[in-house]
């Protein structure tokens, strides 16, 4: 099964962005041979930020990016959002399947 994730909330203050992720690794718990998608854009580009720190126990979006792509998932960034919020690609986090996209 192939599923797309579109969000754009903020990755904190919200938990929208959470929930996508959060269910993006639910479907790829539940079957192996999904391929799963999240598309980045607005403010949820701040989500594929390195160095979050965050309370213990407290979610972090970073984490849940690495565990998606280190299955059969990927993410993917607006490019013009990172541009609009000045994120470049130094300050995002190290994923082979992490792709900014141009728009």
């Amino acid at each position: 099964m192939k599923t797309l994730f579109i969000v754009n909330d903020p990755p904190y203050g919200t938990e929208r962005c959470y929930n996508a992720l959060r269910l993006a690794l639910a479907l790829a718990k539940a079957d192996a041979d999904a391929e799963i998608v999240v598309f980045l854009m607005a403010d949820a580009v701040a989500a594929a930020r390195k160095g979050q720190n965050t309370p213990g126990s407290y979610y972090n979006l970073e984490r849940m990016l690495k565990r998606i792509a280190a299955g059969n998932g990927r993410a993917l960034l607006n490019g013009t959002c990172m541009d609009a919020r000045e994120i470049d690609d130094d300050a995002l986090i190290r994923l082979p399947k992490l792709i900014a996209q141009p728009t």
